[in-house]
């Protein structure tokens, strides 16, 4: 089975995508978070034959919603209807951080989204 993970934000949204077994998660791509965001996001998953869809949620560390969490919740509205796929949510707490250790500013967006999305595949 092979997913697409993303970690939404206000200004960019990285996206990651798993193999084909949908072991192993890899950064794919930043996008800016403007009205083409989800034209592309339904175009990608079309053409890698996504079968399913890993979006972060971001709450604190009281397990509360943070304030971008509501902006998150409607965005995964959004891609359920127009890619008609399954969007898991997986926490997303500090893999920001851990993205910018292990990554120039340019990609850490997308290696936070590979966080996110192997943070699920290990647990399936």
């Amino acid at each position: 089975m092979k997913y697409l993970g993303i970690d939404y934000g206000s200004k960019r949204t990285g996206v990651a995508i798993s193999d084909e077994s949908g072991k192993i998660a890899f950064p794919k791509f930043v996008w800016s978070t403007d009205r083409h965001l989800l034209t592309k996001i339904v175009d990608f998953c079309k053409k890698e034959k996504i079968e399913a869809i890993v979006l972060g949620e971001s709450l604190n560390y009281k397990s509360q919603p943070n304030a971008i969490q509501s902006d998150i919740a409607n965005w995964k509205l959004k891609i359920e209807k127009f890619t008609g796929l399954p969007v898991i949510y997986e926490l997303e707490l500090l893999t920001s951080r851990q993205a910018e250790r292990h990554s120039d500013k340019a990609s850490a967006d997308a290696s936070a989204a590979a966080i996110i999305l192997q943070s699920y595949l290990d647990k399936i």
